[in-house]
Parts: structure tokens; C-alpha cells; sequence
């Protein structure tokens, strides 16, 4: 966050009209023009740098203005300040249709990585990309040993690679092949000359640089890598810093095939044999090309990282670069064994060993994932199973470290990338979602699309049900890992939580052998093929509903189980089908309350509820009895409109003998009468705490349900007839009036009024709302001179208008049937 006074000048920036712009830009060319660039000048840059970059849009300059940014800029004896500003703002501007930069001349190599840092921001319009990258080579080519500074080029170079990297011949490409063998072997071993304050006790010999030393103080007997530690670095020590964080993106580029040159191919023919491992030693005996010889170097620079890595540390600061190099150690080993297989055996034991090292220690865990990355990508070639690792890496991992967002994060990544090559090991994966679901619940804003993307890799028919129960208990875990966290021994060490939520009562539940297998439950680290109830959860964390991770948890279930049944209705079946919407029902009243969340999952499960029906009709006649249970019990009112009204329609819609024979008219007279009950109490009940005000579109649909059933059963309609009276009567009434708007008092009448038409004529009314599949397609709802329409005509006695405002309860309710049309 910013502070008040950085606010404000922001806020001043974002303000300025064009006006004062242009007078600002006129002051600017102005200091620009003196001969002696002093303070004032470099204020002025400041400020208009501010000025361009406080906005999204660009802010247009003076030309004027422009063309002495770009003057000052290339001046040989411009400071150095105003040179970096000045690049800002040019930058900031960029692209810029009139830039007149070049870099064809420019010697130093400050200024050089300066202008190029303009010109690469423009595009590649007039292959600025191509020319800064051979001016970057050329001087690369001439440079002496007494000559400047190649530190501020690289950077440019590697982005001259990731922009283009088809710009660089074979020639250039060997020219920085040799230089970054040179800075990653041949560095110093020296520290850098002390610069003398000139004081009374300096003398020559306390001037005299002394060893490189390990991060744990002991002297350097090996050559210099990034983990060595002195006082002072030498130019070629900060080249080989450079170059080492490059290597992998070089690597890459300089080989994109993964398989390096023709030799490299020839030598892959022998992986296995004891020749691949003979002449993988003899190999740095001989003259390389410089592509191979920057292997060899690179391949050492790294085992002497991970020997480096084994030391202990004497400042903090010394150990996180440790696990960081670390990381970037084996990804290097990873490229170079897929570009050169011959690497393959001098690195499987270093690594074997490695891994053993690291279970031990949880503060190194990050290194573990490009570990299990280089023994799926190469355990196969090596006859080295993967599993236990993968296993030992989803098991403890997440439910230890779930709290970190940046292990969370790459940790997902890491699953999405590697799912062609778990094989046969995705077993692993899908029995590991519990813990996967850690990771989501701790940091669910940013790892939800992440998880959208992973879940059909995730979910099948063994764990679909099981997962589903997860999802929406997901804030409910997120209050679980929250407690975990209070409740650790070293919380000190843990991560930030609400401190102000204070929840003494969750704490002493959470320690309570009376749930703690609940708990347990809950925080499982595999899936585990049983499902528990844990209704007694929701009222106990009750008082952590109101955390705010808790509620950005709840935000992202209704997208995360969009994405579950998009995945499921790709292998789901029947008993699979059933089994999901029994659970539909059964969850939709027992939910984890948080504010608004009851609300938008219901809207979900209501419309994947319908989904599940449509694609197998016959679901209503199979699970009868429960729906029964659902409508004739209190869990239907309680579980929302729109869950009720899904059900309700099904019914309607898909109990009939059309989808499915086993449909008696038995049933149907069952379904009606509770129907009939619940409308009687949605009705005559008046508003509650327990039985919230009943909305019009529950009414119409029952309305419509009950008028579907009748005229599959006829000998219903005079009791439907009676009550659709009633209920038209009962909307004229100002007690219904006062209770409901007049516009849902209004729907409720007109459809009344409709169905009652329609039940005149009862063959028309089977005709309408039980049509045959012929008649149910869209052609019918729409034209007019087909049968349908014609028949609402003949069969009602005044037109009939589309004026009920009630929503469709999902993607399958179809609007002729349940909002009748005009004729």
C-alpha cells in the first residue's frame, strides 16, 4: 500500500490536463537544453516520468520534448541519473512512431543497454530487435580484457533471445557459448580489491585481497559459483552471477528441440550401455564444440551448486539463496539430460542422494518439485520409479505447507504440467485430492482457475461423489487449516491470520476427542472412499463464518463445481447419476453458513440438479421415494426457491409413461398429492424465521406441475380445476397483496387463468404438456403455423400473454411449457 503523501502525488499525475502537460514538457525542454544538467533537470525527469506512468492510457509529449529526451539520452557525458530517466520515460512511452534512436555507434555499454531497453520496448516494426542484437554481439566480439564492463548487456541479450530467437546465427550463438563457459569456470577464486579511504592506518598489505569463502566460512578450494560469499566480487565474479541466471533460458534457446546437435542424437542410440557411460567421462578430455563444452561446464558449475547447497549456512540470507539456487540447479541438470542423455548417469545418483537429503528437511521442500520434475521426465530411461517420490511429495507437502501461496501455487502448476507424464501414477494424483484441496481452500482466489483447469484430471467415478462432498465443504475446511494453524505448537513461525476473530469456543472443539475424528475427516490427506456427515462442524465453526478467508473460499465453490459436473458429464451413468442427485438433495440443506453462500450454491446444484435429469430422465421414477421425502418434508422448504423449483419442474416434466415405462399412475397421484400439500402450506402459511415468504415463481411452477400431472391422470383435473380457482381468488386477495408485489401477485393470477383454460379442453392440455418427442423440438415453440401454437389457440378462449417474470430453473426448462406463449 501506498502512503498518504505517495497517494496524493499519484493522485496530482493522474489529474494533470493536457494543458499543463504541455507547460510542463516546455520547462522540461528547456532544463534540457543547458549545457550543465544539474538538479533542476533531473527533478523536472522525475516528475514527468510520474506523470506518464501514473496512467493506463499513454500521455502524449512534445516532439520537442521528445527529441531532447533522446539527444540527452545518447550524450557521452550526460550523468548517468538523468540517462536512466530519460530511458524511463521513453519507455513508458513506447511504441513511439517517431523515434529516432539508433545504437549502431554507441560504445559504452551503460548507454548501450540503455537504448536498447528503448528500442526492444517499440516492437519489432524496423527490426529494432535484430539490429540491438547485432551491435549487443559486436561488441561482445571486440570487447578486451581492459575494456568496459559487459555486465549491462546481458540482460539486453536475453531479451534480444526470448523476443526473437531465430535473430542469432550459428557464429554468434558460439562467440556467447565461449563467454559463458569462460565466466562460469574461470572466474576468480579472489575477492575484489578493497577501495581505500586513504586513511592514517591504511597500508598495502591490509589492502591485500584475500580468498573467496563457502557460506558456511570455509575458504573456497573449487572454482567460484554464485554461493560463494566475499566482501568485495571482481568483475568476472559478477559475470558469472549473470551468467548463471541466463543459463537455462540460454540453454533452451541455443537448443530448442530439446536434443541438442547430430552428435548428441548419435549418442542417445547408446543410453543405457556401458560405451553412453565411458564416453560421458572421456568427454572432458577432448576438444568440444563450444555447444557441448558449455554443457560440460554448466554440468559441473551445477553439481558444485548442490555440494555447495550441503553447507551450512551462517547468515539467513545465505540459506534462502541456497534453496533458491538449489532449484534453478536441478532445472539446469533437467535441460541439459534431455538435450544430451549422456549427462543421464553422472547426475542419477547426485540427485538419488539429493532427494534423500531434502525429506528430511521441510524448510527445502520447494526443491523437491523440480526433483519429482527430472524422475518423471527421465525414470523411465533410467529404470527409476517415481511413485514413492510423487507419494512422499502429495502426501506431507500440502498438508504441511498450505499456508505458503508461492509453494501453492507451483505446486499446482507442477501438477498441470507433468499429467501426460504421470502415466500410469495419476492414481496418485486423484487419491491425493484432499490434500490438493489444502492448497485451494488456504489461497482460493488465486489458484481457482488453476483448479478449474485441473479438476477433470482430478475427478472420476470412484471419487466423484466423495469429491462433491468436499467441494462444498471447502470453506468448511478453510476454517478447519485455520484452526490447525492457531493450534500449532510453533505458531509463532506461522503465517498472519485475523487476529481479531477471536474464537475460544472453535479452539477448545478443535482439541475435543469427542470430534476429533470429524476433524480428521476432514483434514485426510487421501481420499478415502467413505463419506461422513459433518453437519456437527458446521454448527460448531459456526463463528469462524465470518472470516475473510473463509468468505473468498465460499466465493469461488459455485465456479469450482460448475467445473466438476462439466468434467463428471463426460463418464457419468447412470448409478453415478443417481448417486449425485441424492446428494444434491441431501446437501442442499446442509450447508456451511456463511453470508451468502446458501444462496449462490443452491443456484448451482439447482441447475445441474435439471442437467442430471435431462440426461437421464428416468431418474424420477428410480429415486421416487426420496423425492417424495424432499416434497413432503421441511428439507424441500429449507433448502431455497430454487432448489425446490428444480425438483418441482423435474417432476413435472419427466414423470411421465413418454420417459419412462415403469411410470403407474399410482406414482403419479403420490407426486401430486404432495404437491398439492406443499402449495396448500406455501400458501395459507404466513411468513416465518423457519418458513421464509414463499416467491411467485415456486408458486406458478407448482401450479404448472400439478396441471402436468392432471392431465396425464384426468381424473385429477376437477381437483386442480377447484384449486386453481382458489388460487386465483386468493391473488385478488388484499392479504396476498400485502404479503407479495403486485407484479408477482399478477404472474401468480395470469397463470392461474391460463391452466384453467387449458384444462377445459383436457386433450389439448396432454397434447401441451406432454408432447411427443417430435413436438418437443424448438420449431415448435417458435413458428407459428406448426401444431403446437395452433393447438393453444384452439384449445384456450383468450390469447394468453408472456408476462410471468419468473426465472427458468435451469437449461433444460423449456419456456413453452411453463410460460405459455401468445397465439
Amino acid at each position: 500500500m501506498f502512503t498518504a503523501g505517495a497517494e496524493s502525488l499519484l493522485h496530482q499525475a493522474r489529474e494533470i490536463q493536457d494543458e499543463e502537460l504541455k507547460k510542463f514538457c516546455s520547462r522540461v525542454s528547456k532544463l534540457l537544453q543547458k549545457e550543465d544538467l544539474g538538479p533542476d533537470a533531473a527533478d523536472a525527469l522525475r516528475r514527468l516520468f510520474l506523470i506518464v506512468s501514473a496512467t493506463k492510457y499513454n500521455r502524449k509529449l512534445e516532439k520537442t520534448c521528445v527529441d531532447l529526451l533522446q539527444t540527452t539520452l545518447c550524450l557521452p557525458t550526460c550523468p548517468e541519473q538523468l540517462q536512466l530517466l530519460c530511458a524511463a520515460i521513453l519507455r513508458e512511452m513506447s511504441p513511439y512512431d517517431s523515434l529516432s534512436l539508433c545504437c549502431d555507434h554507441i560504445q559504452n555499454t551503460r548507454q548501450l543497454s540503455l537504448v536498447a531497453s528503448v528500442l526492444l520496448a517499440q516492437g519489432d516494426k524496423k527490426q529494432e530487435v535484430r539490429n540491438v542484437g547485432l551491435r549487443v554481439f559486436k561488441v561482445l566480439e571486440s570487447r578486451q580484457p581492459e575494456g568496459p564492463s559487459l555486465r549491462p548487456l546481458l540482460p539486453v541479450l536475453s531479451k534480444v533471445t526470448s523476443l526473437a530467437p531465430g535473430t542469432l546465427h550459428q557464429d554468434q550463438t558460439n562467440v556467447l557459448n565461449k563467454r559463458l563457459v569462460d565466466w562460469l569456470r574461470y572466474a576468480s577464486v579472489q575477492q575484489g580489491l578493497v577501495h581505500s579511504s586513504g586513511g592514517f592506518f591504511s597500508t598495502p598489505r591490509a589492502r591485500q585481497p584475500g580468498p573467496v569463502t563457502e557460506v558456511d566460512g570455509a575458504v573456497a578450494t573449487d572454482f567460484f559459483t554464485v554461493l560463494s560469499t566475499g566482501q568485495h566480487f571482481t568483475e568476472d565474479q559478477w559475470l558469472n552471477v549473470q551468467a548463471f541466471s541466463m543459463l537455462r533460458a540460454w540453454l533452451l534457446h541455443s537448443s530448442p528441440e530439446g536434443t541438442g546437435t547430430a552428435d548428441t542424437d548419435d549418442r542417445s542410440e547408446l543410453e543405457g550401455s556401458t560405451l553412453s557411460v565411458l564416453s560421458a567421462t572421456a568427454s572432458t578430455s577432448r576438444l568440444l564444440p563450444p555447444q557441448e563444452r558449455l554443457r560440460d561446464k554448466a554440468f559441473e558449475y551445477c553439481q558444485r551448486l548442490i555440494e555447495q547447497s550441503n553447507r551450512r549456512a551462517l547468515r539467513k540470507g545465505d540459506a534462502d539463496l541456497q534453496k533458491a539456487c538449489l532449484v534453478e540447479a536441478v532445472l539446469v541438470l533437467d535441460v541439459l539430460c534431455r538435450q544430451d542423455p549422456s549427462f543421464l548417469y553422472r547426475t542419477l545418483s547426485c540427485l538419488k542422494a539429493l532427494h534423500t537429503r531434502l525429506c528430511g528437511d521441510p524448510t527445502s521442500v520447494r526443491a523437491l518439485l523440480p526433483l519429482a520434475q527430472f524422475f518423471l521426465n527421465h525414470g523411465e530411461a533410467v529404470a527409476v520409479e517415481s511413485e514413492a517420490m510423487c507419494q512422499h511429495l502429495f502426501t506431507r507437502t500440502p498438508s504441511e505447507l498450505f499456508h505458503s501461496p508461492t509453494l501453492a501455487f507451483e505446486f499446482i502448476q507442477f501438477c498441470r504440467d507433468n499429467l501426460p507424464l504421470f502415466g500410469r501414477n495419476l492414481s496418485v494424483l486423484k487419491l491425493s485430492f484432499p490434500n490438493l484441496f489444502k492448497f485451494l481452500a488456504w489461497n482460493s482466489p488465486p489458484l481457482t482457475s488453476e483448479f478449474v483447469a485441473l479438476l477433470p484430471s482430478l475427478v472420476d467415478a470412484g471419487t466423484a461423489v466423495e469429491m462433491l462432498h468436499a467441494l462444498l465443504d471447502l470453506p468448511c475446511l478453510t476454517a478447519a487449516l485455520d484452526l490447525q494453524l492457531r493450534s500449532s505448537p510453533a505458531a509463532s513461525e506461522r503465517p498472519l491470520w485475523d487476529t481479531s476473530l477471536r474464537i475460544p469456543s472453535c479452539l477448545e472443539a478443535f482439541r475435543d476427542p469427542q470430534f476429533q475424528g470429524l476433524f480428521q475427516y476432514l483434514l485426510r490427506a487421501k481420499a478415502s472412499g467413505t463419506t461422513e456427515r459433518l453437519a456437527p462442524l458446521h454448527q460448531l465453526l459456526q463463528p469462524m463464518a465470518s472470516c475473510a478467508r473463509v468468505a473468498q473460499c465460499a466465493e469461488a465453490v459455485p465456479t469450482l463445481l460448475r467445473a466438476f459436473f462439466s468434467a463428471v458429464s463426460q463418464f457419468t451413468d447412470k448409478a453415478l447419476t443417481n448417486q449425485l442427485a441424492l446428494l444434491l438433495l441431501e446437501r442442499s440443506e446442509s450447508l456451511y453458513q456463511v453470508p451468502g453462500y446458501e444462496a449462490s450454491v443452491h443456484r448451482v446444484l439447482s441447475s445441474e440438479f435439471l442437467a442430471l435429469c435431462t440426461r437421464h430422465p428416468s431418474l424420477v421414477v428410480e429415486l421416487a421415494k426420496e423425492l417424495l421425502e424432499f416434497l413432503g418434508g421441511t428439507s424441500g422448504l429449507r433448502s431455497g426457491a430454487s432448489m425446490l423449483s428444480s425438483v418441482v419442474w423435474a417432476t413435472g416434466e419427466y414423470l411421465s409413461v413418454c420417459w419412462d415405462r415403469r411410470c403407474t399412475v399410482e406414482q403419479i397421484n403420490k407426486f401430486f398429492e404432495a404437491l398439492e400439500a406443499l402449495l396448500f402450506e406455501l400458501t395459507q402459511s404466513r411468513p416465518s424465521a423457519t418458513l421464509p415468504r414463499c416467491p411467485p415463481q415456486v408458486i406458478t411452477t407448482l401450479m404448472t406441475t400439478l396441471t402436468k400431472l392432471a392431465s396425464r391422470s384426468q381424473d385429477l383435473i376437477p381437483r386442480v380445476s377447484l384449486f386453481l380457482s382458489k388460487m386465483r381468488t386468493l391473488a385478488l386477495s388484499p392479504a396476498t397483496s400485502s404479503e407479495h408485489c403486485e407484479e408477482g401477485v399478477g404472474a401468480v393470477r395470469r397463470r392461474a387463468t391460463e391452466l384453467l383454460h387449458l384444462l377445459k379442453m383436457p386433450s389439448v392440455a396432454q397434447f401441451v404438456f406432454t408432447p411427443s418427442v417430435d413436438v418437443s423440438e424448438p420449431r415448435y415453440h417458435r413458428d407459428t403455423n406448426t401444431a403446437l401454437p395452433l393447438a393453444l389457440c384452439t384449445g384456450l378462449s383468450v390469447p394468453v400473454k408472456n408476462e410471468d417474470p419468473g426465472p427458468e430453473p435451469g437449461s433444460g426448462f423449456p419456456a413453452l411449457r411453463t410460460q405459455l406463449p401468445s397465439c
